[in-house]
């Protein structure tokens, strides 16, 4: 108590120092807003100035918040959502790309390849919830995502050769999700497609009304919840190492896929759960 009192006193100087550090705080950009409840960490994009776009801090921060504490057993889903009605994210930022300074591109480019491999890679499923305009590599971050629910008033484009740089990243997980000759309309001309586009199409796992897009999102994190959590896990490795495989491999790969599941805690406790008509008990651990 006398330390503290001393340094109130005689360090007038820190003092200041002090309130200038809570100013610079309090200057400080702000790219997300994380909170975390029920085992669903929510990520909302909250750069609005920039239409939430892809900035090297916002791709790093992204990056961060997805593999934050991937491993704790509690974690159970991820949604990226933005302020409702607007802009989920309008791409890269374009004043990043007009200098000439190649590793400043280069930097982008993996940090945000980073970000679409920790998607891929996290344990558990990553939704994104769109309500409004996802362009470019904003389209490309729903493209990443394992499920995507948008409403009825979102669009989606990935319009970088009207501006002279071709969305070939943005391409890579889009030609992946949508139909061929989709994916090559939208890359080749750059026009946005509608939300029911985007479902027909496969960009998307549902469309919604504008004011549902929440009740959607909780109904999906609810029944990922009820799952046990290493069997979740289990089963997005496979489904994402198979998409590179051809059939007859894929099922060799499934089939071990398969045995393995099985050896696990969680895979007999459902089974003897549902033959006994009781509600499973998990362990959620990977054995």
């Amino acid at each position: 108590m006398i330390t503290i009192s001393k340094f109130q006193i005689k360090n007038g100087l820190a003092f200041l120092q002090g309130k200038y550090m809570a100013r610079a705080l309090s200057a400080e950009k702000k790219y997300v807003e994380t909170t975390e409840k029920n085992g669903v960490r929510n990520i909302r994009l909250s750069d609005s100035p920039s239409r939430n776009s892809l900035s090297l801090e916002m791709l790093k921060t992204l990056v961060k918040e997805i593999k934050r504490d991937e491993d704790n057993k509690e974690l159970r889903s991820i949604v990226l959502t933005s302020e409702p009605g607007k802009v989920f994210s309008a791409g890269h930022n374009l004043k990043e790309l007009t200098a000439a300074n190649a590793k400043l591109h280069r930097d982008v480019f993996e940090i945000c390849s980073e970000l679409m491999s920790a998607i891929s890679q996290s344990p558990v499923p990553v939704i994104a919830a769109v309500d409004g305009l996802a362009a470019a590599a904003g389209c490309q971050l729903v493209a990443a995502c394992d499920i995507a629910v948008c409403t009825e008033r979102s669009s989606f484009s990935t319009p970088g050769a009207n501006l002279g740089i071709f969305c070939s990243t943005p391409g890579i997980p889009l030609v992946r999700n949508v139909l061929r000759k989709s994916a090559m309309y939208m890359l080749f001309t750059g026009f946005p497609i509608s939300s029911r586009e985007a479902y027909e199409c496969g960009l998307v796992s549902k469309v919604v009304a504008n004011d549902k897009l929440d009740e959607e999102v909780r109904r999906i994190t609810d029944s990922i919840n009820v799952k046990s959590r290493a069997v979740v896990h289990i089963g997005k490795i496979f489904l994402h190492k198979q998409m590179g495989l051809d059939v007859a491999t894929a099922y060799v790969h499934g089939t071990e896929t398969m045995v393995n599941n099985l050896k696990m805690r969680d895979a007999q406790e459902g089974i003897n759960s549902f033959l006994a008509k009781r509600k499973p008990n998990w362990s959620h651990e990977d054995n």
